[in-house]
């Protein structure tokens, strides 16, 4: 009896090491799931799967429905003030035009200014560095939105 007894301990010993190799096995190997733990703690899976991807045109459009909702109770705190309303699409407008800053229209300037210079090079005519400059100011709002 005394045999069991002192083997008890060596028996005890090995099954915790044991566990504890295997559970930090297991947990190396679901990292993923553990980094991912909690993100979407409020959804549920079937609203994930509704919303549209980053970028997209119905990522657009629900963007603009959320402002145009923004924009409508802001009217409706200025009726209750008692001022007058805003017109929600020209304020829709004005939101949505393209904001260039004078560095980055500085930037596309001198990158017109380059491919005249490289046009030149080739025997073509030069570009108009202004039509050119809001041409690609135009592409690039129509990229953000």
């Amino acid at each position: 009896m005394r045999a069991v007894h002192a083997a008890f301990g060596t028996v005890l010993w090995i099954v915790c090491i044991t566990a504890g190799v295997i559970a930090l096995v297991a947990l190396a190997s679901t990292r993923r799931t553990w980094h991912e733990f909690g993100r979407h703690a409020l959804l549920r899976d079937s609203e994930l799967a509704r919303e549209p991807a980053a970028g997209s045109a119905a990522a657009a459009r629900e963007r603009d429905e959320e402002i145009r909702q923004l924009l409508e109770a802001r009217n409706a705190r200025r009726a209750r003030r008692g001022e007058p309303p805003l017109d929600v699409e020209a304020e829709m407008r004005r939101l949505a035009a393209p904001t260039v800053d004078r560095e980055l229209e500085g930037e596309i300037r001198d990158l017109v200014r380059a491919r005249n210079f490289r046009r030149a090079r080739a025997g073509q005519p030069p570009l108009d560095v202004e039509a050119e400059v809001q041409r690609e100011v135009a592409r690039l709002s129509r990229l953000g939105s």
